[in-house]
């Protein structure tokens, strides 16, 4: 992949914002790149991509059935090879940090020039990481050092941290899992530790229900 010519890296993009589609796709092709397939929303575009099999699919995150994550995930348990590149208008620490997750290579803002786009896709078919210069290099490393934080957990932590994030109680877990209140209240103790946050109430709930989007990424 890393020897291929313009005109030889296929694409996919998916965006459910039509005028945004249409101007992607204008400028793609007329820099001769591939174009094969077009999605307004998550299904549309999951499909093209499991069908096609695409060098690269440039994907929007907020797209109706499935979001850009949610396609990138469901395509890597597919073992499908396709690169991705996101192209949101999201700066946030959030977003930055479940696409690092997810280990998408390719992170670009809407208002970036087709410059910083080309620049993308031709590191990506290198397999090489290119973010937007327009994201401030501190996102980049604080949202390495979260994910860090939340690869020390174990998978029973993990679980539990999920549960917590859907505002289920400690008693109710325990119930789940077939383990003592006891014991959920130890892990979240040493979740509290590994991730490095106050042991005040409720401060675990709290930060797990902000971090939402990315506890279920991992």
């Amino acid at each position: 992949m890393t020897n291929l010519k313009v005109k030889d890296i296929s694409i996919v993009i998916a965006d459910d914002h039509p005028m945004l589609l249409k101007g992607l796709k204008e400028e793609l092709t007329l820099n001769h790149y591939n174009v094969i397939g077009e999605a307004t929303n998550g299904i549309e575009a999951l499909e093209l991509i499991i069908k096609l099999k695409p060098s690269i699919a440039i994907l929007d995150i907020d797209m109706p059935f499935f979001t850009g994550f949610e396609i990138v995930k469901l395509v890597k348990e597919k073992k499908i090879p396709t690169k991705f590149i996101i192209q949101t208008f999201h700066k946030d620490l959030n977003y930055i940090s479940q696409s690092k997750l997810l280990n998408i290579q390719g992170y670009l803002l809407k208002e970036d020039s087709f410059l910083e786009i080309e620049k993308c896709i031709k590191k990506v078919v290198k397999n090489k990481v290119y973010y937007s210069p327009s994201i401030k290099k501190y996102s980049l490393k604080s949202a390495s050092k979260e994910i860090q934080k939340l690869q020390l957990l174990s998978p029973s932590e993990i679980t539990i941290l999920k549960l917590i994030a859907k505002q289920i109680s400690t008693n109710d877990i325990a119930q789940n899992l077939s383990v003592s209140p006891r014991t959920i209240e130890k892990h979240r103790s040493n979740i509290i530790s590994k991730i490095e946050i106050s042991n005040s109430t409720n401060t675990l709930t709290n930060w797990a229900i902000n971090n939402q989007n990315i506890i279920t990424s991992i």
